[in-house]
């Protein structure tokens, strides 16, 4: 795997469905220093403590069948609220901040629910995206595997 290069003053976006940490590079290529800038979290709670009841029952318009309807997943439709807001917020970041490098963390499912909702604008930036789920991390620990 290739060694990636954060420059300096290159801004970091670590999150997962539940947790998000904007962080900003305040050493150079060579040698990494983020510094927490931002720090999100919600705790999502599982969809049995989200909604309770039955599953939703279809019944057919000719004859007497029925079939269940899945379940929807509360769980995961709280951390893509939670996703888009974030990427909401870094979007303010980016204007009010004039930043020029962006890199995104995050864990595959995420990156690809963050994907969706990227502006032109955050699209231009991002130099680098890492499909890792770091969130859970210290900064120190974040850096050494960012610096490979």
């Amino acid at each position: 795997m290739q060694q990636l290069r954060i420059p300096t003053n290159a801004w970091v976006l670590v999150c997962d469905g539940a947790k998000a940490l904007t962080f900003r590079n305040d050493g150079d290529t060579e040698t990494l220093s983020l510094t927490l800038i931002e720090s999100r979290a919600e705790a999502a709670p599982p969809t049995r403590e989200l909604g309770t009841g039955r599953p939703g029952r279809v019944v057919e318009s000719m004859g007497t069948k029925r079939s269940a309807v899945e379940q929807t997943d509360l769980h995961a439709e709280a951390e893509a609220v939670f996703l888009a807001q974030t990427i909401e917020r870094l979007g303010q970041i980016v204007r009010e901040q004039d930043v020029r490098h962006l890199i995104l963390v995050a864990p595959p499912k995420a990156l690809g629910i963050i994907r969706k909702h990227l502006t032109p604008a955050l699209r231009a930036v991002i130099v680098h995206e890492l499909d890792k789920d770091y969130a859970g991390l210290t900064t120190p620990d974040i850096e050494r595997h960012l610096a490979g």
